[in-house]
């Protein structure tokens, strides 16, 4: 790990983190019901890792960088979501005939995403001295 990669990767990720709160206000209007500002972000994010990182290997058509590569996949997509990742590996499994492991990846990411959101949210609610409340806006 050098400092020009930890460089390259922080690029990335504040301008990951910048297009994610973008996407996420342009997308307020059409998020009454369901949550599509988070829904766009892990769709296309998981789409640009997909496609970035295949298009990019070293023997891909159009071969990259390291640094680019970790500009674009850890940076710009880990700022974005981390989603993306998470559906790379799954496919990754997947493609290995490993369907149990990547159903198993599945669930139990969800799962526990979630259940480690109910639990973080309830040690802060009760330090907060009970504020139900897990986001203040509603970009969040």
């Amino acid at each position: 790990m050098s400092f020009a990669n930890c460089l390259v990767v922080f690029l990335g990720g504040a301008l990951g983190t910048f297009l994610r709160y973008a996407v996420s206000v342009l997308a307020l209007p059409i998020s009454r019901d369901l949550l599509w500002g988070t829904i766009i972000l892990n769709i296309t994010g998981s789409f640009v890792i997909g496609l970035f990182g295949t298009l990019t290997l070293a023997s891909g058509r159009y071969p990259a960088s390291e640094n680019l590569r970790l500009f674009v996949m850890i940076g710009l997509c880990g700022g974005y979501t981390t989603f993306s990742s998470f559906s790379l590996q799954t496919l990754d499994l997947m493609r290995a005939g490993a369907m149990a492991r990547a159903a198993l990846n599945i669930c139990l990411t969800v799962m526990l995403c979630v259940a480690a959101v109910a639990l973080g949210h309830s040690i802060a609610a009760f330090l907060n001295g009970g504020d139900p409340r897990i986001a203040q806006i509603s970009i969040e």
